[in-house]
């Protein structure tokens, strides 16, 4: 008798990637490197100084001083639970940023992204983008399967990020979870192998120096390049 279950299929010569550690991951336009207290705490401290409402959507933060912070990056980068970078814009010759591979899962082959917080000066730079392909770009080519980026159901910018990087949306978690006294809605985005290729392709096309003009404007956006190969888009982000 045939057996008529219906099943996932099966993934035959797939094994579990390796998991993350600290290591240094190099662009054009940017460079990841393992986020020390020491090294790059008080740099970051100064980009983020003044913009309290990039914490609003964070566990932690703002912080009162630059001692604060040193003493939280000193913490979190020793937590086996993330894997921090510190991200350096080459353009600019600064550090303006930090993002994190966290919740891995290796023997899903599930990798997420996230912990990630941007100055206003690396905002909207290549050096930005690029720094989220690099992190992508080396999960996938270390076999997971699934790249996941999940972030407050009210952090719009969030949302419309994860689908300009063409991550998928599936779906909001009501109640996921309580940040700082309040409830939070966890919008879900992800990407899978299957889908790496073009967005691959999607990327380095973007990334071309020939996509961009004297001044620096592209000329294709990136969310153009990754609209077909998202399986869903977010409803929230349609036009009204």
């Amino acid at each position: 008798m045939t057996d008529s279950r219906p099943r996932g299929m099966k993934l035959d010569g797939w094994t579990a990637p390796a998991a993350p550690s600290a290591m240094h991951l190099e662009g054009t336009h940017a460079r990841l490197e393992p986020l020390d207290a020491d090294t790059h705490a008080a740099l970051l401290f100064q980009a983020f100084d003044g913009h309290d409402s990039l914490w609003d959507y964070m566990p932690a933060g703002p912080f009162a001083s630059a001692a604060q912070f040193h003493k939280w990056v000193r913490d979190i980068t020793n937590s086996p639970d993330y894997v921090f970078f510190a991200i350096y814009d080459k353009d600019r010759e600064a550090y303006g940023g930090f993002a994190s591979y966290l919740r891995v899962k290796p023997a899903a082959g599930s990798i997420e992204v996230g912990y990630i917080a941007m100055s206003p000066q690396l905002q909207r730079r290549i050096a930005a983008t690029e720094a989220m392909y690099l992190m992508m770009a080396w999960a996938f080519k270390a076999g997971f399967r699934r790249y996941e980026w999940k972030c407050d159901a009210l952090n719009t910018p969030s949302r419309r990020a994860a689908q300009r990087l063409g991550l998928s949306y599936e779906g909001v978690f009501r109640q996921a979870t309580v940040v700082k006294g309040r409830n939070r809605d966890t919008a879900w985005f992800a990407a899978i192998d299957a889908e790496w290729p073009a967005l691959d392709e999607a990327f380095r096309l973007w990334l071309n120096p020939s996509n961009f003009d004297a001044d620096g404007r592209q000329t294709s956006a990136l969310s153009d390049l990754t609209r077909l190969v998202r399986a869903s888009d977010d409803p929230a982000l349609r036009p009204m």
